[in-house]
């Protein structure tokens, strides 16, 4: 019985490659004559490896049919790419490739519904490749034609976008008619989405657009590029590249593992996806998406805005998806498309005889706005129902909005309505009687009949409360006016910083935040910081107070730097500055508290995160300092870059720490700095040599760092017993020459099973550690080298003058000097001052 078993088990592997031959034999270049008929059981023509096929998608609900390409690996085989979105065809239409190369789809009786446009000439064969992209290849090889260059609502990975191609969304889930939303890139170097009016197909106003201006005399040659690895992003015509969608998620959901693809929703919404490659059974995760608010986002004064005329948008789901509903009174347009607009259920009639305006109708109240609809009649300094009332007896009016007294009213149909925050103002809508029974979701306002005898009393109970109101009036400002002494609570904005939303401080206020200092969350080379509690925007919010010591005239410099320039600065991988203290020998500094600590807190800890959570936290820092290094108007060199002053936030994002306090250096200066910044283990050799000092200290310094989140060690652990592992970088390198950087990650089985990101990383880490500064890229290249908008090369040796590290000699051995500043006692003198 149990050699039986062994010998079926046996057959198993046999049985997999059966398999795998079956499913490989039912792929075949699609040649001349061949033909596919839409019916329930259709074949399709796959790709090489199966993952995608072509051919006819039955409608939901329909016996309709759609030509089309899609995702076969996984059970909602989600469709890429469509030929007849505007006219599906019924059941016996037919796709053939004729024999004198002619890709023509056609109705049951026998007429050309569509073809390839324009029409391509000399095809051989066609061919349904692992990419995604359908083509019909020429006679010389070369592809006449692809369905990569006629794209609908959806971009895979190799696939690019040229200058005013569009990619427009489908209409809703299952009808795959072209809607009014649109990607483009347009002539200026911008990617932007819009909306369009048909059925000219004008262009209104982008709602989303990606910054990357090429050229303000509209010069061509761009293209967008969804690479291999997952990101966007555009080439411009002086060949800069530049990241659309530096999404920190991206890394965790590598290509090898996930299907990506890039649509325009029928919301709107650009969305970026990622599908499990197994188990086949998951779901598509939106990973990125933009805009954040397409709401708040189309501003546009032409067009319906995000849900069409005679409506409304408020923020949906956390994937960016608005909800669309109508005015009372109204319904929407297309009951199966809620982006399209509303219509009235009954019409306003001027024409009321003998009946009063509020015999007729109701005005109900939103807190919506409507700011980009004409105004064609304002009324200053009117209450909320004096407002209401006027637009209710006045007959043009369908609805007016009131914000701080001005009341503006508008006309049939409104565009772009968005909701008002509270205490923004209101909106009144004019709504039938009839209407207003089933609108419980809407306040009603009623303007009570009073009798005289009413008023009367009115008047007397107003009089009478007037007086103790007032009294209370007057003991409230009293004590308003003792607790401004009370500097405990008080916030003091100066007019020099109003425009950096900067908050001065008390030394109180500090002190009694920090209930006097008590609790220590950190040390750094200025000074200690602080856990404490604040009122900011009414909520009490904890913070970091960071409290600077023995400050000398360099000190002092350096913290009126960080109260200028910093406030200017704001970034999703920096540690945002909230206020500062200025008083006397005081001088504080208040950041935004990071509740996770710092990075080496994770990766020299006894539990480190995931290979691809680390990769992400690798993939944010090199985009912080991107930022400063070219980003910013003033370039900020941050010089002491090392996992200590890498925070992570409560999303477990990134945050650089302490680069208010770094040099700043503006990008043409050429004077060497005299003092040595940074830690040991992460100093650039420049710092020792009578050199410029540049960007490139950062990029040194953050080299050493990436080699760290990689093996999840020390730079330099001198207590490790093979001396060979010692100082980091000297090991990797070895390990690199040896091809045995699996050693770097012995115990690590996830990163093991990524040798080819691991090598990746490893060379990018190893050209940032060049000891010539010349030859280490900018951060932006590292970057881009990260995110597979460019090819990492071989990286020459790190220390090409010796077979000695510069950490090495750091930390034990003389240093190859260059001038008389870079002898052995001049680097102890500085590493004993500095560092």
């Amino acid at each position: 019985m149990a050699s039986s078993f062994l010998h079926h088990l046996g057959l198993i592997p046999l049985i997999a490659m059966l398999c795998v031959t079956v499913a490989q034999t039912n792929y075949q270049k699609i040649s001349l004559g061949r033909s596919l008929v839409a019916s329930d059981d259709s074949d399709s023509w796959p790709s090489p490896s199966g993952e995608f096929a072509f051919g006819f998608h039955r409608l939901e609900n329909q016996n309709l049919y759609l030509l089309s390409i899609w995702f076969d690996n996984i059970p909602n085989k989600t469709l890429v790419w469509y030929a007849n979105g505007d006219n599906p065809v019924p059941k016996g239409s037919k796709v053939e490739l004729t024999s004198d190369g002619l890709l023509n789809l056609k109705d049951p009786g026998g007429n050309i519904v569509w073809h390839p446009n324009p029409i391509p000439s000399g095809v051989a064969y066609a061919d349904m490749l692992d990419t995604g992209n359908f083509v019909l290849v020429g006679t010389n090889t070369s592809n006449v034609w692809q369905s990569f260059d006629n794209p609908v609502d959806t971009l895979l990975p190799t696939q690019t976008l040229g200058v005013d191609i569009s990619v427009s969304a489908r209409t809703a889930a299952e009808n795959f008619t072209r809607s009014r939303f649109e990607l483009r890139l347009i002539r200026d170097g911008n990617l932007v989405l819009n909306t369009i009016a048909w059925p000219k197909e004008n262009k209104y106003e982008a709602y989303y657009w990606s910054n990357t201006v090429d050229s303000p005399d509209g010069i061509t040659g761009n293209k967008l590029i969804f690479n291999e690895s997952g990101y966007l992003y555009i080439i411009k015509t002086e060949g800069d590249v530049v990241n659309v969608n530096s999404a920190s998620t991206i890394p965790s959901f590598p290509i090898r593992d996930y299907y990506h693809r890039v649509t325009v929703d029928y919301d709107g919404v650009l969305r970026q996806y990622a599908h499990p490659k197994t188990p086949r059974n998951g779901e598509w995760t939106a990973i990125w998406f933009a805009p954040n608010d397409i709401c708040s986002s189309m501003n546009g004064e032409r067009g319906g805005g995000t849900c069409g005329f005679n409506s409304y948008c408020s923020p949906g789901s956390t994937d960016g998806s608005p909800n669309c509903q109508c005015l009372p009174g109204f319904r929407f347009s297309d009951p199966g498309n809620k982006f399209n607009g509303c219509k009235r259920d009954a019409i306003q009639n001027c024409d009321l005889g003998s009946l009063r305006p509020e015999d007729i109708y109701d005005m109900q109240e939103l807190n919506v706005n409507w700011p980009n609809s004409t105004n064609y009649d304002s009324l200053e300094s009117l209450s909320d129902v004096e407002c209401s009332k006027s637009c209710l007896y006045d007959c043009q009016c369908v609805v007016a909005v009131n914000v701080d007294g001005a009341c503006r009213k508008k006309k049939f149909p409104v565009s772009n309505g968005k909701m008002l925050q509270p205490n923004d103002g209101k909106a009144f809508v004019k709504v039938p009687i009839s209407n207003t029974s089933s609108s419980d979701s809407y306040t009603r306002i009623d303007w009570p009949k009073r009798s005289p005898a009413t008023f009367s009393m009115v008047a007397k109970l107003l009089l009478g409360s007037s007086v103790f109101l007032n009294l209370l009036l007057v003991v409230a400002i009293l004590l308003i006016v003792l607790r401004s002494y009370d500097g405990r609570t008080k916030l003091h904005r100066p007019p020099s910083l109003l425009d950096n939303n900067l908050c001065t401080f008390t030394y109180q206020d500090l002190k009694v935040s920090t209930d006097c200092f008590k609790e220590e969350i950190g040390r750094g080379s200025f000074g200690t910081v602080y856990k404490g509690v604040l009122p900011l925007s009414g909520t009490l919010t904890i913070v970091a107070v960071k409290k600077l010591h023995n400050m000398s005239q360099d000190g002092e410099r350096e913290f009126k730097t960080e109260a200028s320039v910093i406030a200017k600065i704001h970034h999703k991988n920096l540690v945002r500055l909230i206020g500062f203290c200025n008083e006397g020998p005081h001088k504080l500094l208040v950041y935004e508290f990071m509740s996770n600590g710092s990075l080496a807190r994770f990766i020299f800890g006894e539990s480190r995160p995931e290979w691809g959570k680390r990769i992400q936290l690798a993939f944010e820092i090199a985009r912080g300092l991107t930022y400063l290094h070219e980003e910013c108007s003033t370039q900020i060199i941050h010089c002491d870059i090392k996992p200590q002053n890498i925070l992570v936030d409560d999303s477990f994002t990134a945050r650089i720490s302490d680069f208010g306090l770094a040099k700043l250096l503006i990008s043409d200066q050429s004077r060497t700095l005299t003092e040595i910044r940074g830690t040991k283990g992460y100093v650039a050799p420049e710092w020792f040599r009578n050199t410029r000092i540049t960007a490139k200290v950062d990029v040194y310094s953050y080299g050493v760092m990436l080699l760290e989140i990689i093996c999840s060690r020390k730079s330099i652990d001198m207590e490790r017993q093979n001396e060979a592992e010692q100082i980091l970088v000297d090991w990797v390198s070895d390990c690199y020459k040896a091809r045995k950087l699996d050693k770097l990650v012995e115990d690590d089985e996830e990163a093991r099973s990524d040798l080819k990101l691991l090598e990746k990383l490893v060379m990018v880490a190893l050209w940032c550690i060049q000891e010539d500064p010349t030859v280490r890229p900018s951060m932006k290249m590292v970057l881009h080298m990260l995110e597979g908008v460019c090819i990492v090369s071989a990286p020459p040796s790190p220390f090409p003058d010796g077979s000695i590290s510069w950490n090495r000699q750091l930390s034990w051995h003389p240093v190859r000097t260059s001038s008389s500043l870079s002898g052995p006692k001049f680097i102890l003198d500085k590493l004993q001052d500095c560092l």
